[in-house]
């Protein structure tokens, strides 16, 4: 079975989770030898034993949980910040000399692990929340804050906020590194597509045309009809009909390339997930130019971005049925002798799909009086698939002009 992509991992943020894992590690061992050393001068110990239990076995039994993002939930992190903010409340019950001197909390350090989860986890917005609640955990529990206490809120506040600040900046390049990627992996598929279909059917479909018309009578048709295809094949392979891969929904795993069989594109271009990706129709992003490509021939000339137009599935499949529609009313009413282009236009705000054709135009007030005679190409399979995808389709038609369809699709809306 033939594979068309080459697999090609790499992160930035894992190595952050195991350093976050041993970072919690350490830092338990070290709030525990603190309370070891120093048991003699709380006035309740036992609340301090009590605590510190209960972080060991936790702290032991989460290691899995801090392994990835995947196995990072948010109730996790709940439950881990909570403990880290009892522990401090906790302290000046301990501890009663705490609220009136500094010193350390009952989790010490190991609450900015919990707090570095947060930002390793959601970015720097996550981190923000956490160390904010830290803070005000601190300030209640002393009572009287120093400037020291002070100052170490101040800094886990400013470290956690800009660690998840690098991460999210390191998250946005893996995805625009798998991007590149993606277009690396399609033109090389496409130039040894190129190779291997001019080393044979195109030479032969050349070759037809070139007899057929030697020959005349019933094999000029022949022929004519070998050139029209010969054509149509040459634009598909130019325009790069690679699906595009789908990127990992484990964000931790970074860029991701994955290999992409033949079973598995033709599960991909019918709606349907295919082999090792289990992401739902709802996660998944289509190609528009995957769709928009078969619609090239001989008498339709595609223009579209050197870059994947990800959409929807069912946004993607409506917007290329209404190009589709447009089409067949310029070989319905313009004739087989009319050219037709489709320039495809991606923006960050919106998708804009061009028909333009130049045949002789439609007449003014045609298209009203077709809606009234019952004939609703145009109003339904035109402006009833935008108007559902929350775009519009702009019709402009000028007699002995030609007519142009433009159809725009609002990113907020074709992402939902």
């Amino acid at each position: 079975m033939a594979r068309r992509e080459r697999v090609v991992r790499m992160s930035v943020e894992q190595p952050l989770w195991r350093a976050l894992t041993a970072y919690r590690l350490l830092t338990m061992v070290y709030a525990v030898l603190i309370y070891a050393f120093g048991r003699d001068k709380f006035e309740r110990p036992w609340v301090a034993a009590g605590f510190f239990a209960l972080l060991v076995v936790w702290t032991v039994v989460t290691l899995p949980k801090v392994a990835n993002a995947v196995s990072c939930t948010k109730r996790f992190l709940g439950v881990d910040l909570t403990i880290a903010l009892v522990g401090i409340l906790l302290t000046p019950v301990a501890d009663v000399q705490a609220r009136y001197m500094d010193g350390p909390t009952l989790p010490t350090i190991w609450t900015a692990g919990s707090v570095l989860a947060f930002a390793v986890k959601g970015g720097w917005r996550w981190a923000a929340f956490a160390s904010s609640l830290v803070a005000v955990a601190n300030l209640v529990g002393r009572g009287t804050p120093s400037r020291d206490t002070l100052h170490n809120v101040l800094l886990v506040w400013v470290a956690s906020i800009a660690i998840g600040y690098i991460v999210e900046v390191a998250r946005a390049s893996e995805r625009t590194l798998a991007r590149a990627l993606e277009i690396e992996a399609a033109t090389r598929e496409r130039e040894r597509l190129a190779r291997d279909i001019h080393d044979s059917v195109l030479q032969v479909l050349a070759m037809v045309q070139r007899r057929g018309t030697a020959l005349g009578g019933e094999a000029a048709e022949l022929g004519r009809m070998a050139g029209e295809q010969e054509v149509a094949l040459r634009t598909l392979v130019s325009s790069g009909l690679v699906p595009t891969t789908r990127t990992s929904e484990d964000s931790s795993l970074g860029a991701v390339v994955r290999t992409v069989d033949d079973a598995e594109y033709a599960e991909y271009a019918e709606g349907r997930a295919g082999g090792a990706d289990d992401t739902t129709d709802e996660d998944r992003r289509w190609d528009l130019r995957t769709l928009l490509a078969p619609l090239a021939g001989s008498a339709v000339t595609l223009a579209e971005p050197g870059a994947p137009v990800l959409l929807r599935p069912a946004a993607a499949r409506e917007l290329a049925a209404a190009v589709s529609a447009a089409l067949d009313n310029v070989r319905k009413h313009a004739g087989d002798g009319a050219r037709s282009w489709i320039l495809v236009e991606d923006s960050p705000d919106e998708v804009i799909v061009t028909v333009r054709d130049d045949g002789p135009g439609i007449p003014e007030g045609r298209l009203a009086q077709a809606e009234g005679e019952g004939r609703l190409g145009v109003a339904l399979s035109i402006r009833g698939r935008l108007r559902e995808l929350g775009g519009t389709a702009e019709l402009i038609s000028v007699p002995g002009q030609g007519t142009e369809v433009e159809l725009k699709v609002p990113r907020g809306k074709a992402e939902r």
